[in-house]
């Protein structure tokens, strides 16, 4: 071997060592990253002692889609889980203390020792303030109930924002990856962002890939709408400024195509926003139906009746007294119009004993004709009636047949139920979604111990060309001065 070929031989194995040790200097310096993918130094010979260094990009692509797929279903399990836990402290307040329920088991206790005494005015005025604390519970639930649906829905417009944002961006990064690829030059930085735009994506709707030529990747749905084909697809959705009991909200289109909202406690929901649409119309919606179903059996629970005579409204009362909603059909948004009568509330001018006499609606509604303080007949029936088996809309998520005082708490036992399902659901999804995280970083991300080891091995490797190239000189020296 001549002296000149010895020294291109050491030149390259410097020049190839020190690409090596600037891959493995990059790969410490984001090894924290969570984004960035190993890069992998291989060295090739070519010509006789000439070296060539080529960096790739460590990859997996199934524990990749594994990882989409469990930050998915983690999102939209997220969504629900959290979204439960803010609407039954609305709606009940903190251990229930401001449930219907809570307030009619009050009444109920008013109630009975209001019959005990009936002669008693102001335990009767007791059993009105009573009442009205069940009007207020209910009142007030339903109007948290719309504006948390308002909020929700305020959600899912941000959240089809960012995700029209996303897949702006990805769209740039895509086209950056294909540049790259067709020019041959190092696309791993490309890859990288477009793979953390991904991860972002799949927070928001389940996505699933094929890449073609030149790299350019093609993004769908988990039901096989096209999310992006060399250019973003529309993701559209028209907000709401407030909501009603008994109104739909808007869907979520991707390319014209409906977002499906999840269903379940342990949600078929794949995506934060599938999670919000369930939260919205689902359960948000069957929480108000149960509030309504309650308010109409308390309006049918005291109805004042007489002989030959409708029920009509008595201590409860709506819009549409004094006649009582018909039975077993859901009224949308009574929960929300439920009062006391004025006839028996004392703040406006009306009498209490009404309640234990009858005849708010009139004279042929009084039960108590000879007008004996002690009657108390009508008061022990209204008491019957709370605990007496009454027909609700099924529609409204829970059993069709009970007494009010045990479907308002059928209802919070509803929601914590499927609130419990979520809790559990999202504790197994995030340890899904992080095993598969851990997983994907095992094959593809940075161990910092074998990269120092590497570089370790890679400093030896230059000392040892470094002697060689000064043992090359110390002869061309030498050559030199004996010619000389």
């Amino acid at each position: 071997m001549s002296l000149s070929s010895a020294l291109s031989i050491a030149q390259s194995a410097l020049l190839a060592t020190s690409r090596q040790t600037s891959v493995v200097t990059r790969n410490v310096a984001d090894a924290d990253n969570p984004n960035y993918s190993r890069r992998i130094a291989l060295v090739t010979s070519t010509t006789p002692g000439a070296r060539s260094v080529d960096v790739q990009r460590a990859t997996n692509d199934l524990l990749f889609r594994q990882n989409l797929g469990a930050l998915s279903a983690y999102a939209g399990q997220s969504a629900l889980y959290n979204g439960m836990d803010q609407l039954d402290v609305s709606v009940n307040g903190v251990d229930n203390a401001s449930s219907p329920s809570t307030a009619i088991g009050n009444l109920q206790q008013a109630l009975q020792l209001y019959a005990t005494s009936p002669s008693n005015q102001n335990l009767g005025s007791s059993v009105i303030d009573a009442a009205k604390q069940v009007v207020r519970s209910l009142n007030e639930g339903s109007k948290a109930i719309q504006d948390f649906r308002t909020q929700t829905d305020g959600q899912i417009d941000t959240a089809v924002k960012d995700l029209n944002s996303l897949l702006n961006q990805f769209q740039d990064a895509n086209i950056a990856v294909m540049s790259g690829t067709r020019s041959g030059t190092d696309v791993s930085d490309a890859l990288d962002q477009r793979d953390a735009l991904l991860k972002k994506i799949a927070n928001y709707i389940p996505v699933s890939t094929f890449t073609r030529g030149d790299n350019d990747m093609v993004m769908t749905t988990g039901d096989g709408t096209t999310l992006f084909e060399t250019i973003p697809r529309t993701v559209s959705f028209a907000p709401s400024s407030g909501y009603a009991a008994g109104a739909a909200g808007n869907t979520v289109c991707i390319d014209n195509v409906p977002v499906s909202a999840g269903s379940g406690g342990n949600t078929t929901a794949s995506g934060t926003i599938a999670g919000l649409l369930q939260l919205r119309d689902g359960v948000a919606s069957t929480m108000q139906s149960q509030l309504d179903e309650t308010a109409r059996g308390l309006i049918t629970a005291f109805a004042e009746t007489a002989p030959s005579m409708p029920n009509a409204a008595g201590l409860f009362t709506w819009p549409g007294a004094p006649a009582v909603p018909a039975a077993g059909t859901l009224v949308d948004g009574l929960a929300g119009t439920i009062k006391i009568n004025a006839a028996m509330d004392p703040s406006t001018g009306g009498n209490p004993t009404l309640l234990r006499d009858g005849g708010a609606n009139g004279a042929a509604y009084v039960a108590n004709t000879t007008g004996g303080a002690s009657y108390s007949n009508l008061l022990v029936a209204y008491g019957d009636q709370l605990d007496k088996p009454m027909t609700f809309d099924p529609s409204a998520g829970i059993s069709a047949t009970s007494s009010v005082a045990d479907y308002a708490a059928n209802s919070i036992g509803w929601l914590q139920g499927v609130r419990q399902q979520a809790s559990t659901a999202a504790d197994a999804k995030e340890a899904l979604a992080q095993r598969s995280a851990d997983a994907l970083s095992n094959a593809t991300g940075v161990n910092v111990d074998q990269e120092m080891s590497l570089m370790l091995d890679l400093e030896h490797t230059y000392q040892a060309s470094a002697r060689m190239m000064k043992t090359v000189d110390d002869m061309m020296t030498a050559l030199l001065s004996a010619v000389g």
